[in-house]
Protein backbone atom coordinates (compact mmCIF):
# COMPACT_ATOMS: atom_id res chain seq x y z
CA UNK A 1 0.00 0.00 0.00
CA UNK A 2 1.36 3.59 -0.80
CA UNK A 3 -1.50 5.27 0.98
CA UNK A 4 0.08 7.33 3.99
CA UNK A 5 -1.94 10.69 3.96
CA UNK A 6 -4.33 11.09 6.23
CA UNK A 7 -7.17 13.42 5.97
CA UNK A 8 -7.91 16.07 8.48
CA UNK A 9 -11.71 16.91 9.80
CA UNK A 10 -10.45 20.81 9.84
CA UNK A 11 -11.36 22.78 7.30
CA UNK A 12 -8.78 25.21 7.41
CA UNK A 13 -6.28 22.62 6.85
CA UNK A 14 -7.47 22.30 3.07
CA UNK A 15 -6.64 24.66 0.24
CA UNK A 16 -9.48 23.92 -2.09
CA UNK A 17 -13.06 24.03 -1.96
CA UNK A 18 -15.42 22.31 -5.02
CA UNK A 19 -19.13 22.89 -4.14
CA UNK A 20 -21.64 20.26 -5.70
CA UNK A 21 -25.18 19.16 -4.91
CA UNK A 22 -25.91 15.28 -4.90
CA UNK A 23 -28.80 13.81 -7.44
CA UNK A 24 -31.82 12.11 -6.59
CA UNK A 25 -30.46 9.90 -9.35
CA UNK A 26 -27.75 8.84 -6.91
CA UNK A 27 -30.00 7.82 -4.11
CA UNK A 28 -30.10 3.99 -2.75
CA UNK A 29 -33.67 2.23 -1.68
CA UNK A 30 -33.15 3.93 1.69
CA UNK A 31 -33.09 7.54 0.23
CA UNK A 32 -29.49 7.85 1.03
CA UNK A 33 -26.71 9.18 -1.58
CA UNK A 34 -25.64 4.87 -3.15
CA UNK A 35 -22.07 4.36 -1.53
CA UNK A 36 -20.50 4.32 -5.32
CA UNK A 37 -21.41 7.75 -5.94
CA UNK A 38 -18.80 9.04 -3.71
CA UNK A 39 -15.75 8.11 -5.91
CA UNK A 40 -17.20 10.52 -8.71
CA UNK A 41 -17.71 13.30 -6.29
CA UNK A 42 -13.60 13.02 -5.48
CA UNK A 43 -12.96 12.89 -9.50
CA UNK A 44 -14.95 16.09 -10.29
CA UNK A 45 -13.40 17.70 -7.60
CA UNK A 46 -9.69 16.34 -8.59
CA UNK A 47 -10.72 17.49 -12.22
CA UNK A 48 -11.81 21.52 -10.85
CA UNK A 49 -9.01 21.25 -8.68
CA UNK A 50 -6.74 21.20 -12.21
CA UNK A 51 -8.53 23.87 -13.67
CA UNK A 52 -8.20 26.03 -11.25
CA UNK A 53 -4.63 25.90 -10.90
CA UNK A 54 -3.91 26.68 -14.54
CA UNK A 55 -3.36 23.02 -15.51
CA UNK A 56 -6.83 21.62 -17.07
CA UNK A 57 -6.57 17.61 -17.05
CA UNK A 58 -7.72 17.90 -20.45
CA UNK A 59 -4.43 19.87 -21.80
CA UNK A 60 -2.13 18.08 -18.92
CA UNK A 61 -3.11 14.97 -20.93
CA UNK A 62 -2.88 15.99 -24.33
CA UNK A 63 0.61 17.45 -23.42
CA UNK A 64 -0.16 21.07 -23.69
CA UNK A 65 2.90 21.79 -21.29
CA UNK A 66 5.31 19.34 -22.87
CA UNK A 67 4.38 15.85 -21.98
CA UNK A 68 1.19 14.42 -22.11
CA UNK A 69 0.34 12.40 -19.19
CA UNK A 70 -1.61 10.72 -16.96
CA UNK A 71 -2.81 10.43 -13.13
CA UNK A 72 -4.68 7.31 -13.10
CA UNK A 73 -5.87 6.17 -9.73
CA UNK A 74 -3.75 3.57 -7.93
CA UNK A 75 -5.65 3.53 -4.53
CA UNK A 76 -8.12 4.74 -2.54
CA UNK A 77 -9.50 4.54 1.17
CA UNK A 78 -12.98 6.24 1.77
CA UNK A 79 -14.42 6.58 5.17
CA UNK A 80 -18.43 7.15 5.75
CA UNK A 81 -19.02 9.35 8.39
CA UNK A 82 -22.71 10.12 8.54
CA UNK A 83 -24.80 9.96 4.89
CA UNK A 84 -25.47 12.31 2.58
CA UNK A 85 -28.94 12.79 1.21
CA UNK A 86 -31.16 13.87 -2.04
CA UNK A 87 -30.21 17.78 -2.84
CA UNK A 88 -27.42 18.38 -0.32
CA UNK A 89 -24.75 20.57 -0.83
CA UNK A 90 -21.76 18.97 -0.69
CA UNK A 91 -18.22 20.87 0.03
CA UNK A 92 -15.55 18.40 -1.29
CA UNK A 93 -12.10 20.08 0.10
CA UNK A 94 -9.07 18.83 -0.94
CA UNK A 95 -5.54 19.29 -0.38
CA UNK A 96 -2.26 17.37 -2.35
CA UNK A 97 0.26 15.74 -0.53
CA UNK A 98 2.71 13.06 -0.22
CA UNK A 99 4.33 13.87 -3.89
CA UNK A 100 7.43 11.73 -4.43
CA UNK A 101 8.89 11.26 -7.87
CA UNK A 102 5.98 9.28 -9.93
CA UNK A 103 2.98 9.17 -7.16
CA UNK A 104 1.38 11.78 -5.09
CA UNK A 105 -2.02 11.48 -3.18
CA UNK A 106 -5.13 13.92 -2.45
CA UNK A 107 -6.91 14.01 0.71
CA UNK A 108 -10.33 14.84 0.80
CA UNK A 109 -13.11 15.82 3.33
CA UNK A 110 -16.70 16.02 2.28
CA UNK A 111 -19.17 18.31 4.35
CA UNK A 112 -22.41 19.19 4.69
CA UNK A 113 -23.02 22.87 6.19
CA UNK A 114 -19.99 22.73 8.24
CA UNK A 115 -20.36 18.58 9.45
CA UNK A 116 -18.42 16.20 8.13
CA UNK A 117 -19.55 13.38 6.12
CA UNK A 118 -16.77 11.52 4.62
CA UNK A 119 -13.18 11.63 4.19
CA UNK A 120 -11.49 10.10 1.90
CA UNK A 121 -7.45 9.53 -0.04
CA UNK A 122 -6.81 8.82 -3.43
CA UNK A 123 -3.21 8.06 -4.72
CA UNK A 124 -2.22 8.74 -8.40
CA UNK A 125 0.32 7.25 -10.15
CA UNK A 126 1.84 9.41 -13.42
CA UNK A 127 2.36 7.75 -16.46
CA UNK A 128 2.79 8.93 -20.42
CA UNK A 129 0.95 8.48 -23.34
CA UNK A 130 2.20 5.02 -23.26
CA UNK A 131 1.19 3.87 -19.95
CA UNK A 132 4.63 3.97 -18.49
CA UNK A 133 5.64 5.40 -15.13
CA UNK A 134 7.27 8.71 -15.78
CA UNK A 135 8.39 11.58 -13.38
CA UNK A 136 5.42 14.36 -11.94
CA UNK A 137 5.39 17.40 -13.95
CA UNK A 138 7.31 20.34 -11.73
CA UNK A 139 3.88 22.31 -10.81
CA UNK A 140 2.70 18.91 -8.98
CA UNK A 141 4.35 19.70 -5.77
CA UNK A 142 4.47 23.26 -6.11
CA UNK A 143 2.18 25.33 -3.06
CA UNK A 144 -0.89 26.64 -4.75
CA UNK A 145 -2.34 29.61 -2.68
CA UNK A 146 -6.05 29.21 -1.78
CA UNK A 147 -8.24 29.04 -4.90
CA UNK A 148 -11.78 27.97 -4.28
CA UNK A 149 -14.45 27.37 -6.51
CA UNK A 150 -18.34 27.10 -6.53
Amino acid sequence: MRLSLTPSLDPSDYRYIHRLRTRFAETDAMGIIHHAAYLPYLEEARVEYLRAIGHPYDSVRAGDAGDAREFPVLEVALQYRQPLRFDDEVEVSLRLGAVRGATFQIAYLLTVGGEARATAVTVHGCVDALGRPVRLPAWVGEPVGGAQHD
